[in-house]
């Protein structure tokens, strides 16, 4: 059934109410073993923030892969001394989540931040992420959600947006989302993580 177009707030509300219905599409980055990584964020707990707080977005037109951009004095030296966990990513399919925790590995990587995993209690940040998709036509957008945490459960900041691409193989939600989706949203994730941090963010 085709979900009509709606305001971004009942969207993530949606994200958060899947969270809660759905416990096997909570992936536990622990279970996948990409090339040279795995990563990520927390279970359905947190949801409700999600869909509570305010939802400014941004919209990413395509699919293609985020060009990286210089990382600034400020924002080198924040990254270097900053442990990021992230937790059990909720929302999402198993088979749409691997490529998303395994490219966050890669772009942590390039822009030089460490991620640890979740037993790991030296952490400075926590990432936990929410996810859902609406169906339009030929296309599918996925709504996402980060809040980024101190290791005391506080939440310091947001990233929101979403992405849209053409459907793969027909059919609407997580099945026809393609991998280069989700490789985007961890792309463009990090590198507005690092811009957060270089702004300040850190402290």
């Amino acid at each position: 059934m085709r979900r009509s177009r709606v305001t971004t707030v009942s969207l993530l509300a949606a994200a958060a109410l899947t969270a809660c219905t759905n416990a096997k599409d909570v992936l536990d980055p622990s279970a996948v073993t990409p090339p040279a990584s795995s990563a990520q964020t927390l279970p359905a707990a947190q949801g409700t923030s999600a869909a509570t707080s305010p939802t400014a977005t941004s919209t990413a037109p395509t699919a293609t892969a985020a060009t990286s951009t210089p990382a600034t004095p400020a924002q080198t030296a924040a990254l270097a001394k900053t442990r990021l966990q992230v937790a059990p990513i909720v929302g999402a399919s198993v088979e749409a989540a691997a490529p998303l925790t395994t490219e966050l590995q890669t772009r942590a990587r390039q822009r030089g931040l460490t991620l640890v995993g979740s037993t790991d209690q030296t952490a400075t940040h926590v990432l936990k992420g929410y996810f859902s998709t609406m169906s339009e036509g030929k296309d599918t957008t996925v709504i996402y959600v980060w809040d980024i945490y101190d290791p005391s459960g506080n939440r310091l900041h947001r990233i929101n947006g979403q992405q849209k691409a053409p459907a793969v193989g027909g059919g609407e939600g997580w099945p026809t989302v393609a991998p280069a989706t989700m490789q985007a949203i961890a792309d463009q994730t990090i590198d507005q993580f690092a811009a957060w941090l270089g702004s300040g963010g850190a402290g």
